[in-house]
């Protein structure tokens, strides 16, 4: 299936915003060779700034392959960068909705036209104190077992440097390098013929996110934690301790 052309919006985005990526960030882009060429496919990215949207799609834009990334759907009501997102046929994503479905219908709808859809797994910047991918959501492998597509697991680090995660203010200077590596495509096959029930969606979530890891561990030079931060058992531990704080409290003031 032919790929899809680049376009007037999407060049356009292009000359906007790659003189300000050219002028801040230097580049150390490697492992473009497992972009397919052809047909529809999957990117599996980590999220650790505001920034690497724009610092991942300026790399994902040099390899002739243009992303669909799943973007807020209050962003495509927004004036010329609302224009700008439709355009480049970016996907809303309505959450807590009754269209919250909407978004993997169109995700798996553009993968079949053999397009590329770009997924951030983790929902949001991760909170791993160290800044490593944490467990993510399903929807990237949902996609993924629906249409049984490439899925291309990429890596980046540096943009953080730049803007470090939920910081107002960038640190210009140095001049920060962009690091983005991507492998070759996860192997799910063994997920294929069984029923995509909850814990088969996980399992393959966590399959993805392992080969995301592992290629932030090559660009880093240094081992991830055996077991990914999760923010919903941290949230779990936090209230354990608070109401355990609060009992010893109680049983003092007795």
């Amino acid at each position: 299936m032919p790929r899809r052309r680049i376009g007037f919006w999407y060049r356009l985005a292009a000359v906007i915003a790659k003189p300000p990526l050219v002028v801040l960030i230097k580049r150390d882009w490697r492992g473009m060779e497992n972009i397919p060429a052809e047909g529809g496919f999957i990117t599996a990215v980590n999220h650790n700034s505001h920034v690497d949207p724009f610092a991942y799609a300026h790399y994902q834009y040099n390899s002739g392959r243009v992303p669909r990334f799943l973007a807020k759907s209050g962003l495509f009501k927004k004036g010329f960068v609302g224009a700008v997102m439709r355009g480049t046929g970016q996907i809303p994503v309505y959450r807590e909705s009754t269209d919250a479905l909407s978004a993997f219908r169109a995700a798996i709808d553009a993968v079949e036209r053999g397009e590329c859809v770009a997924f951030y797994p983790e929902g949001t910047i991760t909170r791993d104190p160290d800044q490593w991918p944490m467990t993510a959501k399903t929807g990237a492998a949902r996609v993924a077992l629906q249409t049984r597509c490439p899925v291309i697991p990429v890596a980046q680090w540096g943009a953080n440097e730049l803007l470090p995660p939920y910081a107002k203010k960038p640190n210009l200077l140095p001049r920060k390098t962009h690091h983005v590596l991507a492998g070759p495509p996860v192997d799910l096959t063994r997920f294929y013929d069984e029923e995509m029930t909850q814990d088969v969606l996980k399992e393959a979530t966590e399959v993805i996110m392992a080969a995301i890891t592992r290629q932030l561990e090559e660009i880093r030079g240094e081992k991830a934690p055996e077991r990914p931060y999760d923010p919903r058992q941290v949230r779990i531990e936090q209230r354990r301790r608070t109401r355990a704080q609060s009992g010893l409290e109680e049983e003092s003031g007795k």
